[in-house]
């Protein structure tokens, strides 16, 4: 898992060794979920190689932060928190192994597509967004999702069957070594409590294992969702803890 995340985050952006650090870097966003380190398995930071990676996003004028699974690197941890960071939260992961996803029933007057127009993918991006509190969705970040698609990623949309209206919508990376994460859960306010999560969660874990997805995994925001998820077949996996300074 936290391969597949390495290789996910240097997806796209600019990427720079620092010690045992892997930084990476958006060429479109300031944003501290797109600008973060991983550090390698089995790091054993020294307090400069933590200096270092500080030093090299200030330079860049954002957050030094990093997110990794800590059973991969647990002294890179301690080491942080040495040097005075703080976790910014402390959050599980949950697998779902082939042959234990559970289908819920579909929801009343919900339709599950997989997007392939510009206005399927536009409505699933800005249902995300809106799920999220994020702006509107632009041409720009659909352009994305249609090419996460087209490389042989996962992309669901949910529907309302009379009105046609997004509801909610969701996707998962392209298998990679037998490896892929559900991302991006999201559902409109007036679509919530009809247990569209859970199946946006269960169609793309079954298109995911379909496809030959071995591990296949996820980050709940919280408690309700991580409830959520367990009833769509996910097991707690661990722990990924985010840290900034």
């Amino acid at each position: 898992m936290q391969s597949h995340m390495r290789r996910a985050a240097a997806a796209g952006r600019a990427t720079e060794q620092i010690g045992p650090f892997l930084a990476t870097y958006s060429p479109d966003s300031t944003s501290p979920f797109l600008n973060y380190a991983i550090p390698d398995d089995g790091a054993r930071p020294s307090a400069s190689d933590v200096d270092g990676l500080v030093a090299a996003y200030q330079r860049r004028e954002l957050l030094p932060r990093v997110e990794f699974l800590v059973d991969t690197a647990p002294e890179a941890e301690v080491a942080l928190l040495a040097a005075g960071w703080s976790v910014e939260r402390r959050i599980p992961v949950m697998l779902c192994p082939p042959g234990s996803a559970v289908m819920p029933p579909a929801p009343a007057g919900i339709e599950l597509v997989v997007p392939k127009s510009d206005e399927e993918v536009l409505g699933m991006v800005n249902a995300q967004h809106e799920a999220f509190n994020a702006p509107a969705a632009s041409e720009a970040d659909a352009a994305k999702s249609r090419e996460r698609i087209l490389a042989g990623g996962f992309a669901v949309l949910a529907r309302d069957t009379v009105t046609g209206a997004a509801a909610g919508g969701g996707v998962a990376e392209a298998v990679v070594d037998g490896t892929s994460e559900v991302a991006g859960i999201g559902v409109r306010v007036a679509f919530r409590r009809r247990g569209i999560g859970a199946a946006i969660t269960a169609f793309l874990t079954a298109a995911v294992h379909e496809a030959g997805g071995r591990t296949v995994f996820l980050t709940p925001a919280g408690v309700p969702e991580q409830r959520i998820y367990a009833r769509v077949g996910y097991v707690p996996a661990g722990d990924m803890v985010h840290l900034s300074r």
